[in-house]
C-alpha cells in the first residue's frame, strides 16, 4: 500500500520530544484496516517514507483516530524543515 499526501510539521513537546506529519483523516481508514495485517503492537505501522530526497524507515503512530509520522531531526536537517512547514510525504507500508 503507498500513499501520497501533504501536511504540517508539528511539534510534540511531551516526556521525549519529537516532530510529526499528521496523515489527513482520508487515509486513515485504509491504512487502519491494514494495521491489522502488519501491526507489530499498539497499531503502530512500519513504512518506509520519504520527504523531498529523503528516505527513511520509520513506524506511524495511532493518535485520536489518525495516524502520525514521525520526522526524525535528520530528515529534518537534511531537507531543511522546521515546525509549520508544509511537506508532500510518500509512504509505503511495509508488509
Amino acid at each position: 500500500m503507498d500513499l501520497e499526501f501533504s501536511g504540517e510539521v508539528w511539534f510534540w513537546k511531551g516526556p521525549a520530544p519529537w516532530y510529526f506529519v499528521t496523515v489527513p483523516e482520508d487515509e486513515c481508514g485504509e491504512l487502519e484496516a491494514t494495521s491489522a495485517f502488519v501491526s507489530y503492537g499498539w497499531g503502530m505501522i512500519p513504512v518506509a517514507a520519504q520527504i523531498g530526497e529523503t528516505e527513511w524507515t520509520t513506524s506511524l503512530f495511532p493518535k485520536d483516530g489518525q495516524y502520525i509520522v514521525p520526522v526524525k531531526a535528520w530528515v529534518r536537517k537534511a531537507e531543511g524543515l522546521d515546525v509549520g512547514d508544509t511537506v508532500r510525504v510518500r509512504l509505503a507500508v511495509d508488509s
